[in-house]
C-alpha cells in the first residue's frame, strides 16, 4: 500500500517552508503599505463605528497629501 502524504521529515520542513513564505508575505505586504486602508478601515470600525470609513482611493489620497506636507523621514 502506498502512501501520498509525505514522510515525517519532509513534511515537517515543508511546513516550515510555507510558514516561513507566509511571513514573508506579511512582512514585504507591511513593509510596501498594502495592509494599510484594511488596517485602517478595522481601527474606524472598532473605535469610531458610529463613522464611515473613507472609501480607499480618499484614504490613500489623504495619506499622500500628509505625506506631502509632512515628509519626515524618507527618502525622496
Amino acid at each position: 500500500m502506498t502512501s501520498t502524504a509525505a514522510p515525517g521529515p519532509l513534511r515537517t520542513l515543508l511546513g516550515y517552508v510555507v510558514r516561513a513564505g507566509r511571513g514573508i508575505r506579511w512582512y514585504m505586504t507591511t513593509l510596501m503599505g498594502d495592509s494599510a486602508y484594511a488596517t485602517y478601515v478595522a481601527h474606524q470600525r472598532r473605535e469610531h463605528p458610529h463613522e464611515e470609513p473613507l472609501n480607499e482611493r480618499q484614504f490613500w489620497r489623504q495619506r499622500m497629501d500628509d505625506q506631502d506636507k509632512n515628509p519626515g523621514a524618507r527618502c525622496c
